[in-house]
């Protein structure tokens, strides 16, 4: 007869003395302790109760210590259940790095119509000669993409103005899909367009090889005519109006659209964000100016401090929500990056937040000259004239692009968990390296924490997002879960 005694419950009660497992923490003020683990899980404690905790004074059958737990933030006894799920959680959080970049990047042109101050792109005029991709070189481009792993792939387009050399995106676009079809390779497409050029031709464009549309909308008329000057007209007056075209022609949601914060564009985050509302778009990415192309010449005109950004995000964030509880769709798009990497195990594909490094793992970029790059930022630092980050030329081979010196140094110094300054930061899990960026502002691709505009400015928004959460009623952890699954189109990022 089979042995059916029941172990009773002393046989299943949890040990007394637990053992912490692996975390980092932060002070986010005098009573609250931030902690995270490695796995992306966070918890807020009382001081009391951290301390407490770190000196294993927790009850055992308390709500705190049961809540760390079941965040693995301790374990009773050897627990092989609770190694498994963390080991679970990291590799997920990890997965990009499984089937190689994602993104790629294509540089059809770099003529533009626009004079921009803030460009971080180096651009030429309109009518310049010898800065178009050659169709050879395009053709390589795209071989040498679908030889890459990934089974779906983004194919983006960026400038200058891809639509002033749109005969040879179109010729791009039809040849990768083609023969992605003969690869397997499932593929969609981007582009980053000023809106100004935009016809029904390429509407019709779009809408046959469904590709999504990012541009820049700077706020209202007179703030974006002066960051983004057009000859012979309002340059808001054409943008919005070619939004409207395609809202109505290739549906709501077809264009999503970023701004990029000057010094004339503090103190009006309201007017900014009320302008995306007043024409339809229910996202706005909210972008600092980047130490690249022109806009690293324009700083002292048009600039700011850290402080004076993060402000203005505060003030944006803050604005955006109470649209929200008021009935109005709008999504904070850099914001909800980060709360898709707070919230979810699951990856973003945003190049600045990943490590290892998004640059050469996450993204590719394919230069008009048929340079091969790790990203966008590392061609605008060779149209800067310093090519350290160029990882070959479309006619190389894969395995020499990924394999080569340039990459080997960009591994090196893209762990964020083993970098000096992120290696013990709280915001660790959801942060990322951006060696090339240290390398820009620093001079070092390492980068120096206490000194780096980028480490102050994710923290900040980090203790906001945190503090955010902390304090959330069920209204607000709506709005905010309603936010993580934004499309990728949302968080291109146009020159």
């Amino acid at each position: 007869m089979a042995n059916t005694h029941f172990f009773g419950p002393d046989t299943f009660a949890s040990p007394e003395q637990y053992l912490p497992m692996p975390f980092r923490f932060e002070r986010l003020d005098g009573n609250r302790v931030l902690l995270t683990n490695s796995s992306g899980e966070y918890a807020i404690l009382s001081r009391p109760i951290f301390d407490d905790f770190v000196s294993g004074r927790l009850p055992a059958g308390s709500g705190e210590c049961l809540e760390l737990k079941s965040r693995s933030f301790l374990m009773h006894g050897a627990d092989p259940a609770t190694l498994r799920a963390v080991a679970s959680q990291w590799r997920t959080k990890k997965a990009f790095l499984e089937s190689g970049p994602k993104l790629h990047i294509f540089v059809p042109t770099l003529r533009c119509n626009q004079g921009c101050g803030y460009c971080q792109v180096s651009r030429a005029e309109a009518k310049t000669a010898g800065v178009d991709m050659p169709f050879e070189k395009a053709r390589s481009a795209i071989d040498l993409m679908l030889s890459a792993p990934a089974s779906s792939m983004t194919m983006e387009f960026q400038g200058g103005e891809p639509l002033l050399a749109f005969d040879l995106v179109r010729r791009m676009v039809e040849t990768a899909a083609e023969r992605s079809s003969l690869a397997g390779k499932t593929l969609s497409y981007v582009i980053c367009t000023n809106l100004t050029l935009l016809t029904e031709q390429h509407i019709d464009f779009f809408r046959k090889f469904n590709v999504c549309i990012s541009t820049s909308l700077d706020g209202p008329s007179d703030l974006h005519d002066r960051n983004r000057p057009f000859s012979g007209a309002s340059s808001h007056a054409v943008v919005v109006e070619n939004i409207r075209r395609c809202h109505d022609d290739l549906g709501p949601g077809s264009v999503s659209a970023l701004m990029t914060a000057t010094r004339n564009s503090l103190g009006r985050a309201e007017e900014i964000i009320d302008e995306y509302v007043r024409h339809g778009l229910t996202s706005i990415f909210l972008r600092e100016l980047n130490p690249y192309g022109f806009a690293s010449k324009s700083g002292k005109a048009i600039g700011y401090s850290t402080d004076d950004f993060v402000a203005f995000y505060k003030q944006s964030l803050r604005y955006v929500l109470d649209l929200n509880r008021s009935g109005v769709r709008m999504i904070e798009a850099y914001a909800a990056i980060l709360l898709r990497k707070i919230l979810t195990p699951f990856g973003v594909g945003f190049v600045d937040l990943q490590s290892p490094t998004g640059e050469g793992f996450g993204v590719v970029l394919y230069n008009y000259d048929g340079d091969v790059y790790a990203s966008d930022e590392a061609r605008m630092l060779a149209e800067m004239g310093d090519k350290t980050f160029r990882l070959g030329s479309v006619s190389d081979s894969w395995i020499s692009i990924m394999t080569g010196p340039t990459m080997q140094s960009l591994a090196a110094a893209g762990v964020a968990e083993s970098l000096p300054g992120c290696s013990d930061c709280a915001f660790v899990p959801y942060c990322g390296a951006d060696p090339i960026r240290h390398y820009r502002t620093q001079g070092d691709i390492v980068g120096h924490r206490p000194t780096s505009t980028f480490c102050h400015k994710q923290k900040e928004i980090f203790r906001t997002l945190f503090d955010l959460l902390d304090a959330a009623d069920e209204e607000t952890m709506s709005i905010l879960l309603g936010w993580l699954n934004l499309r990728r189109s949302c968080v291109s990022s146009p020159s």
